[in-house]
This record gives C-alpha cells, sequence and structure tokens, in this order.
C-alpha cells in the first residue's frame, strides 16, 4: 500500500481504510516516508499480522524501522517487521542526480535519492544484518515518460545483482549476504514454497554468475527492459550473471534469453 505519493493515484489517506488494510491482510508492504512510517509500524503493532517497509532511502526512516525491530513489544512473531533497501539507495545519490541535466530528468524517484552519507548509513546496516531484503522497486518508464512528465522509478531489474556482485569485488558485502538478501529471505518473508535456496525438494532455481567478468552497463550488454535505459549507463563493474535456470530449464545463458523454454509455474506460498 501507499502511504506517500508516487506515480499513479494509489496514495491512501483515510484512517479507516489504512486500519482495515491492517486488519483484513497477512503481511502488509507498504511506501511509507518519514512520519508515515511510525504510523505504518502502530498500525501493525494494533492490527496487523506483519509489516515490511520497502525501499527504505535514508538514515532517518531506517533508524526508525531499526528502532521498532529491536522492541519486541512491536517487533514478534505476531507482528513481524521487515526492512528493505534498493540498490539506488545504496549507489546512487543527491550529488549523483544534480551532476547532469539528464540525471536530474531520470532520477527522479520516490522516495527520493539522499546524501551519500545515507547510502553509507544503509551500507552499515546491510552489514549489521538490520536489513532483511534487497528490492529493486522496479519501474521501467521509458525515457519519453521521464522527460515528458513528472514520472517516478527508474528500471533497475537487470543491474541490481551486478552492482551487488560489484560490490562483493570492492569487498563491501560477502556472496554468502547477497544470497540472503536477495533469494533466501525473500522467499521465506513472503512464504514463497520451493524457492530462494538449493534444498532437496525445491525448485532447480539458479544463477551462476562469473564473478570476475568485467563489463560497462549499458555498452556492454543489451538491455532486455522494455524502456532500454539504465541510471547506470557507462558503468564499469565486474561481476555478472551468466545463466539462469528456473524449474530446471536454462532461460538465459550467455546474453541470450530461451524463447523455447515452457510455459512457468504459478507461485506457490505455504502458511
Amino acid at each position: 500500500i501507499f502511504m506517500n505519493v508516487t506515480t499513479g493515484e494509489m496514495l491512501i489517506e483515510d484512517d479507516e481504510i489504512l486500519k482495515g488494510v491492517f486488519q483484513n491482510s497477512g503481511l502488509v508492504l507498504v511506501h511509507a516516508e518519514h512520519e508515515m512510517i511510525d504510523k505504518a509500524i502502530e498500525l501493525n503493532q494494533k492490527y496487523g499480522k506483519g509489516l515490511y517497509v520497502c525501499h527504505i532511502p535514508s538514515a532517518e526512516e531506517l533508524k526508525k524501522v531499526i528502532e521498532a525491530k529491536k522492541d519486541s513489544s512491536l517487533n514478534n512473531e505476531m507482528h513481524p517487521i521487515y526492512a528493505e533497501v534498493t540498490p539506488h539507495h545504496l549507489f546512487l545519490n543527491e550529488e549523483i542526480r544534480e551532476s547532469s541535466e539528464r540525471n536530474k530528468m531520470l532520477l527522479r524517484m520516490k522516495p527520493e535519492l539522499r546524501k551519500k552519507s545515507d547510502n553509507e548509513f544503509l551500507w552499515k546496516a546491510v552489514n549489521e544484518g538490520l536489513i532483511d531484503t534487497i528490492g529493486t522497486d522496479h519501474a521501467p518508464h521509458l525515457i519519453e515518460e521521464k522527460l515528458e512528465k513528472v514520472t517516478f522509478g527508474m528500471p533497475g531489474v537487470e543491474t541490481s545483482l551486478a552492482l551487488m556482485l560489484n560490490a562483493y569485488n570492492e569487498g563491501r558485502i560477502k556472496l554468502s549476504a547477497i544470497q540472503k538478501l536477495m533469494c533466501e529471505n525473500p522467499a521465506k518473508i513472503m512464504k514463497i514454497a520451493g524457492r530462494g535456496k538449493l534444498k532437496e525438494g525445491y525448485y532447480a532455481d539458479v544463477i551462476v554468475v562469473d564473478t570476475e567478468k568485467e563489463w560497462i552497463a549499458g555498452v556492454d550488454d543489451t538491455l532486455e527492459s522494455k524502456c532500454g535505459w539504465t541510471p547506470y549507463e557507462n558503468w564499469k563493474l565486474k561481476g555478472k550473471n551468466i545463466m539462469t535456470v528456473v524449474n530446471g530449464e536454462i532461460i538465459y545463458e550467455n546474453g541470450k534469453i530461451n524463447e523455447n523454454v515452457k510455459k512457468g509455474k504459478s507461485v506457490e506460498f505455504f502458511e
């Protein structure tokens, strides 16, 4: 649910509707900023069964979530709280956004990019185990949409793993942490059955990476996203996905998508 403004008319401001959402839902995923994070935590404690705070952008807002997560009266089996950050809030900031007219237009998003010090605080939290997942908040708006009107968001799925692998090569994060943050924890939190890790009886979902492969984003690769651009254009990265296996079938290998793959499977959930 959206408790702050973003692209589209999805904002919920009515307290009774918010109360009803928390009362009648399982895990509630929220887009919330500033004081709305406090409100979401309160609603979860009073009425909810779980709160997942999406794309936390700053030290200020993450501190609120961390404080709540450490309070057993707010974060417990009945009312768990989870924290997500995105690659763009880890790697991009106001300084990068303001560095060119193009970036000023393309790097408009909600929550907005913050200061470099916020990048550093988020990274510290990641490495202290205070973050549960890395999400992309993928919003593949066309460049024309970004330039012609105020459209928040940007593409992120294709570059998310590569950015984290590059961070691994820079000594900023362990591979095991990437696996938990981007595979195991999301499946566990969302109660997705048979996914998220390599285990007997699980679906064979595997990503093969080359941690030594050096490439330039947006130049050395073919972007598959419909929008055809990346905010990390010309970034020199080390580490890349070279094969993806889903349900035991190779669906992507060395830059090519296997269009002959059989139909996928519906996502199954556990209680």
